[in-house]
């Protein structure tokens, strides 16, 4: 590829206006030539810039249909129509660029094994990496506000346990002013934004096609409401359709656009494992929610738990935990509830222990019982009865109400 001019059909000259103009145009043309999360393509953007990677160094494979699809850009008009339809295209510089995408940069590729649902065999890896060359969004929240958010995400064949759940916690966290990220799917997706609206809170669906298109057709309402009063994010430019493989690559920008990723029940080749894997890697926290032992959706979060990756949760209260900053959120320490003996001294409780039901018992008696003197029981003894604990009877002492 000799240069950046004339790579879409109206001859746009990429190269041309500011040193950020030229760089935007050259993002658009490789979010829309090039497959999200290409790893060969965010290293060479990463270390030479976008328009260098594009003109000299972005070498297509042959027959990969790539170098047609990066001279068919037009990238000017890419940015026009989707300006016409409210949507916004974002690069690093940009006021509104999420930092937490640059992580993906500075974090090792992942290996991904390409299954269709009810195989069982591993199929061929395929590589991710790296952060996106841009993402397009929709909608007038400003992905600024992301910068605590979390992400709640897990099946889409949930129970009816996951989905309670999941509704619970993303209610308490966007409640307390927290945005709540998710996948806009059906499932443990769609529970959590729609609880997250509900309380009141900002919630913003990442997806795997453009922010224009709806996928899946039953959660059309949620997330035309979504672009419509918060916002749908993409590294697909618009029109782009869903595929299996840009759903895997749409999980890492779920883990880098949060502070912390919760998981409510996967399976163990679940999709959401796959954002868990990010997460770890960028050093966000991972939490996990437990279930039944004996649920399928759930035995991928329990392996998670098992090995040490994530942190167990089971209310919105221990999730701002985990992801506050020091002092903050902090839960106190669950306890049964507290009986009128708890606020008894041990000295107190151990002379009550002897003291006996029914049949009295002298005071030298319960002392020698209670390896005490018989002036430490007495004063014991005494304070129980202020208490309403024993009585003194003709004979000694017993418990109280046993006449």
């Amino acid at each position: 590829m000799s240069g950046l001019r004339s790579v879409g059909d109206s001859g746009a000259d990429v190269g041309g206006g500011t040193a950020a103009e030229a760089d935007r145009l050259a993002r658009v043309v490789l979010s829309v030539g090039v497959e999200p999360g290409d790893i060969t393509t965010s290293r060479l953007v990463r270390d030479l810039g976008a328009q260098r990677a594009l003109a000299e160094q972005l070498v297509p494979k042959p027959g990969s249909g790539l170098a047609e699809r990066l001279a068919g850009v037009d990238p000017v008009r890419q940015l026009e129509q989707a300006g016409r339809r409210g949507i916004r295209f974002l690069v690093p510089g940009d006021r509104e660029w999420p930092p937490g995408l640059d992580d993906l940069d500075q974090v090792d590729q992942l290996d991904h094994r390409c299954r269709t649902s009810g195989d069982s065999a591993e199929g061929e890896p395929v590589t991710f990496g790296g952060s996106p060359p841009g993402i397009w969004v929709r909608g007038p929240m400003p992905l600024t506000e992301l910068a605590g958010s979390v992400a709640v995400v897990g099946s889409r064949d949930a129970s009816v346990y996951g989905i309670e759940t999941a509704r619970a916690i993303s209610h308490h966290v966007a409640l307390s002013g927290v945005p709540v990220v998710s996948g806009g799917a059906l499932g443990i997706d769609f529970a959590a934004h729609d609880a997250a609206l509900r309380a009141g809170g900002a919630t913003v669906a990442v997806l795997a096609c453009g922010v224009d298109r709806v996928y899946p057709e039953k959660n059309r309402p949620l997330l035309a409401h979504l672009a419509a009063e918060y916002a749908v994010v993409s590294e697909q430019p618009p029109g782009s359709g869903p595929t299996q493989l840009r759903f895997l690559a749409r999980n890492r920008l779920i883990a880098a656009l949060t502070r912390g990723t919760v998981l409510v029940e996967a399976a163990l080749r679940s999709g959401a494992l796959n954002t868990v894997g990010w997460a770890e890697q960028m050093s966000r926290a991972v939490m996990g929610v437990p279930g039944p032992v004996t649920s399928y959706t759930s035995a991928g979060v329990h392996q998670c738990l098992r090995r040490g990756g994530a942190t167990l949760v089971t209310h919105g209260s221990e999730v701002l935990e985990v992801v506050g900053g020091s002092g903050e959120h902090l839960v106190e320490v669950p306890r049964g509830p507290e009986r009128p003996r708890d606020r008894l001294s041990a000295v107190d409780r151990r002379v009550l222990e002897q003291v006996p039901p029914a049949s009295p018992m002298a005071v030298d008696a319960i002392a020698s019982q209670s390896l005490l003197h018989v002036r430490d029981a007495m004063g014991a003894l005494s304070r129980l009865e202020a208490r309403g604990f024993v009585d003194r009877v003709d004979g000694g002492w017993r418990l109280a109400g046993a006449g």
